[in-house]
């Protein structure tokens, strides 16, 4: 009888312990109330077959450990971002990412192919950066989160290198929003007046294609450093 007493004993506190232990939350999947509501897999973990270089070519230099994509970790100006082979018009995006130190990288959005040579020229980037370790001075809109080169984030928190990040994008014909670790830090309408006049006074004056599309690719930078990339999902609006 004791050592029955003992076993339910020992029985009852492994499942008490399974039932308050925290639940591993799963990576590059969808829950069932995720597929009931629409959202699609951009990313399993294993393959890159949803994606393909800018401007044509299966990806190269990219490479999947242990269910996460890591860009090359060398990056260039021109050359080494891929892209969804699907455009999408409006949509929310959702995805985690993490960067290693002095690294830089983006997401883009609405990214046409054939128009240039540089994808950033295409479509807008949600900044991915190592902002408390980057070496030189930044301007208000190249920190983490930001609409690059136009809206500054505001209320950001970014993490501490080699900790993820959860990112939301959220594109809905005109209206934009950036989401970093729960928090909206960025919201803008494509073009207003206002958003030409910014256009027209920053880094992208002489671009004429830069945002002017309403349906385009989901683009990730490899521009310099390593940055990984997980539970890649988006959901159409």
């Amino acid at each position: 009888m004791r050592n029955l007493n003992l076993l339910i004993t020992i029985i009852t506190v492994l499942v008490f312990w399974g039932c308050s232990r925290p639940q591993q939350k799963s990576v590059n999947t969808l829950s069932k109330k995720e597929i009931s509501d629409g959202w699609q897999l951009l990313f399993d973990g294993e393959t890159l077959s949803e994606w393909k270089m800018f401007n044509g070519g299966a990806v190269s230099g990219w490479k999947i450990v242990d269910g996460v994509l890591h860009n090359s970790g060398q990056g260039s100006d021109h050359g080494g971002d891929i892209i969804t082979k699907k455009q999408y018009a409006d949509f929310e995006l959702y995805l985690e990412w993490k960067i290693a130190p002095e690294s830089n990288s983006g997401i883009f959005y609405r990214v046409q192919e054939g128009l240039t040579d540089a994808i950033y020229e295409t479509g807008p980037e949600y900044q991915l950066l190592d902002d408390k370790g980057w070496s030189s001075p930044l301007e208000a809109n190249q920190y983490s989160g930001a609409n690059y080169g136009m809206n500054a984030p505001e209320n950001a928190r970014v993490k501490p290198t080699g900790e993820w990040n959860t990112t939301r994008i959220i594109v809905n014909k005109a209206h934009v929003e950036h989401w970093l670790n729960t928090t909206k830090v960025v919201e803008y309408e494509l073009w207003t007046d206002d958003w030409a006049k910014n256009k027209a006074q920053g880094k992208w004056a002489e671009t004429p294609h830069y945002g002017m599309a309403k349906t385009g690719h989901i683009g990730l930078q490899d521009h310099g450093g390593l940055t990984m990339f997980r539970n890649i999902k988006i959901k159409e609006l």
